[in-house]
């Protein structure tokens, strides 16, 4: 008797699996058989999907709910489709892609037009995910030409700054006491204090 599995990933921890867990219910996938990596598909060193690998029989079924939840490219793609369905004798269906069902055409010319539709494909979602880097790339170029600052914002100077400053220049206070007066993490309040001095520097050499 087979059994039905499901695989899901997510490509960060904050991102959620909801979209694809609902596919799989769809498809009467048990709750108890659905894998979740919550990580990049940059390898296949996922300890959720090695167990499905690990645990799958010949004849058994999975689920994805799209081509690229196998991997990031298009040979990462190729090899693990031809692991599961060559040499683990397993079946795998795309649910956003019924073309891509190894259920369907046993026969020698299904086999080969499920080849033909997977590598096609494949290099399709490898095409996309590059061009989607590249608009990315592009994008974050133009805004730095236009100015835009990328990163955390600065944490603003507190009013008190000055007073404390001059205190710990004159090493009336330590470095851990000047942060604490000003509400500062100590390598903070370094920071502003060498920028400051730069800043009051270059003025007096004007």
């Amino acid at each position: 008797m087979s059994t039905i599995y499901g695989y899901v990933r997510v490509s960060t921890k904050e991102q959620y699996e909801d979209r694809q867990i609902i596919a799989m219910s769809e498809y009467s996938v048990p709750k108890s058989n659905i894998y979740i990596d919550k990580q990049s598909g940059k390898d296949f060193e996922r300890e959720k999907y090695k167990v499905l690998i690990n645990t799958i029989q010949e004849g058994d079924l999975i689920y994805i709910k799209s081509i690229d939840r196998l991997g990031r490219n298009y040979d990462e793609i190729i090899e693990q489709w031809r692991l599961i369905s060559k040499n683990k004798r397993a079946d795998i269906c795309v649910i956003d892609m019924p073309l891509l069902d190894t259920r369907k055409g046993k026969d020698l010319l299904g086999t080969f037009m499920s080849d033909i539709v997977l590598e096609v494909l494949s290099f399709v979602a490898h095409h996309e995910r590059k061009m989607i880097h590249e608009r990315q790339r592009e994008g974050i170029e133009a805004a730095r030409a236009r100015g835009v600052r990328f990163g955390r914002p600065a944490i603003p100077m507190p009013d008190n700054f000055l007073e404390v400053y001059e205190l710990w220049e004159e090493k009336g206070i330590t470095i851990k006491d000047a942060a604490e007066r000003c509400g500062l993490k100590p390598s903070t309040f370094y920071s502003k204090a060498v920028k400051y001095r730069q800043v009051t520097y270059s003025h007096h050499l004007r």
